[in-house]
């Protein structure tokens, strides 16, 4: 049964089409790459499922319900979690306030409690620590949960926007170019514990990456993307001897 439908979904920006009649189908648990040239509409679909992006035609459906319209931290707390390409940290922030700020939506107690002090106050705010420093130590980055988030090393605020993702409690988590500037080292034990984090917080997952092996060693199923459109979905071994996929983005080294 489809965790997320998308029929259609088309977004204009001043005539120019950048995602064109995209229709695509994620099922619960599933852990699928979505591929293609730069320029080519991937962030844009993200944008879109996320709400940053209103679209021009179509209709996504997550969880039976349509959430065309929804401003971002509705999407959220529906249950759509993601990175971005480029690190959006607080960087004044510590790790601890990153993560935190990503677990608020689940704490109970309202503002005038915050106000007053009142014992829920309490209770939420040593919830919401304790759960914070949880998904830090699933990153090794408990021991820097004092550092403000800017002085990490590249990598490691990586991992942490992947842990301030998973605080807001996602059933489907969108990772967009996880392991940019990694090295072959970090990539691979990104690819094992984007494995680990589906399994252990049964998630599905669908990410952009333009790292090759990344994908095809990751991914169970492809959708590929070129000029705003999917030209191709399959299975990895299906989508690296496509013919059409091998012209657009591959090239003959894939075959």
């Amino acid at each position: 049964m489809a965790l997320l439908k998308v029929e259609s979904l088309s977004k204009s920006f001043s005539g120019l089409k950048a995602v064109s009649n995209l229709d695509m189908e994620i099922n619960k648990g599933q852990l699928v790459g979505l591929i293609g040239p730069n320029g080519a509409g991937k962030t844009t679909v993200f944008n879109l499922l996320t709400g940053v992006y209103t679209p021009t035609d179509g209709t996504i459906i997550f969880q039976d319900k349509k959430m065309n319209g929804l401003p971002p931290y509705k999407v959220s707390s529906q249950g759509i979690g993601r990175t971005f390409q480029n690190i959006r940290l607080f960087d004044d922030l510590t790790v601890l306030e990153n993560v935190k700020i990503a677990y608020h939506q689940h704490v109970s107690y309202n503002t005038l409690s915050g106000i007053l002090r009142l014992p829920n106050y309490f209770k939420g705010e040593a919830e919401m620590e304790e759960k914070s420093m949880q998904f830090l130590k699933i990153f090794d980055l408990d021991k820097n949960a004092d550092e403000l988030a800017k002085n990490l090393p590249y990598g490691q605020q990586r991992r942490l926007e992947i842990a301030r993702a998973l605080a807001t409690k996602p059933s489907l988590l969108l990772l967009d170019e996880p392991a940019a500037g990694m090295n072959p080292q970090e990539t691979h034990s990104l690819m094992e514990l984007i494995r680990w984090i589906r399994d252990e917080f049964d998630l599905t997952i669908l990410l952009i990456e333009h790292d090759m092996p990344l994908v095809m060693g990751v991914c169970e199923h492809i959708y590929v993307l070129d000029y705003g459109m999917v030209i191709a979905h399959g299975t990895p071994d299906e989508i690296k001897n496509n013919p059409r996929v091998i012209e657009a983005y591959l090239g003959e080294e894939a075959i």
